[in-house]
């Protein structure tokens, strides 16, 4: 049977308040799945768990915090009462874009907080939980960034790169679970991210999707759903979505 057939599923998502986060609760939510909703900005949670009770019979927690502090991730998920089925580690960010020589420390340390120390918060306050459940599916939003290195990308390519090891380093380690882990790793998608990197510039951020169609918050959802829906037996370690412009972190098409 598969996992989300099963009635009672909860789906506990980070970086939820918006994009690929914000996509995925309402493709779980239409199927019936129950969410547990994580980011920062507590009002953009409430306003979407609001709509999301407005159009489907789930139940919905919400928990603000940021997964980059460690003493308030273990607070919060330590006193959830629920044991989530299915992990969505998705907060993560790209904050600044220079070379090494060139770049911020401040920057540096943001993303590699925010991609791995918070990747690894998250999972190690849940995952002892889930195994004593004896079942569940982890899985990490990276990035084709993380398979490919480009420039300016560094300290951005170095997190995602981390992400991609450690999606197959839980595959070993639970070799003798009923968990499953998967990593989504996305090529352009047009979301905060471009806006976030650039400082708040929007200017330079709506550049980067000019001229092709990138991957929509929605699309990457939709893979994220597929990936947690099928069979108990069946596990996809890592799946690589890109926009049909782009053919790999150099190569985009785009039309004058």
């Amino acid at each position: 049977m598969k996992l989300i057939e099963k009635k009672g599923i909860w789906v506990l998502i980070t970086g939820a308040s918006s994009g690929i986060g914000k996509e995925s609760a309402k493709i779980f939510a239409k199927n019936g799945i129950n969410l547990i909703l994580v980011a920062r900005r507590e009002d953009k949670l409430l306003e979407l768990k609001e709509k999301l009770l407005n159009k489907y019979d789930i139940l919905i927690k919400v928990l603000s915090f940021d997964v980059r502090d460690r003493e308030i991730v273990f607070e919060k998920l330590n006193n959830l009462e629920i044991i989530p089925n299915i992990l969505i580690n998705n907060a993560g960010l790209a904050s600044g874009f220079s070379s090494i020589q060139d770049g911020n420390f401040e920057d540096w340390d943001k993303m590699i907080d925010t991609n791995i120390k918070g990747l690894l918060n998250v999972t190690k306050a849940l995952l002892p939980k889930m195994i004593k459940n004896g079942m569940g599916h982890i899985i990490n939003i990276g990035s084709i960034a993380g398979h490919q290195v480009y420039p300016k990308g560094n300290i951005y390519n170095a997190t995602k790169f981390a992400v991609k090891a450690l999606t197959e380093a839980m595959n070993s380690d639970l070799v003798n679970s009923e968990i499953k882990v998967s990593s989504i790793d996305p090529g352009a998608v047009e979301t905060e991210f471009s806006i976030i990197r650039f400082h708040g510039d929007e200017e330079k951020a709506k550049n980067v999707y000019n001229g092709y169609m990138p991957l929509t918050p929605k699309d990457v959802a939709d893979s994220i759903f597929y990936v947690a829906s099928l069979p108990k037996h069946v596990n996809i370690p890592n799946l690589i979505i890109m926009p049909t412009a782009q053919r790999n972190v150099w190569q985009t098409y785009k039309e004058e």
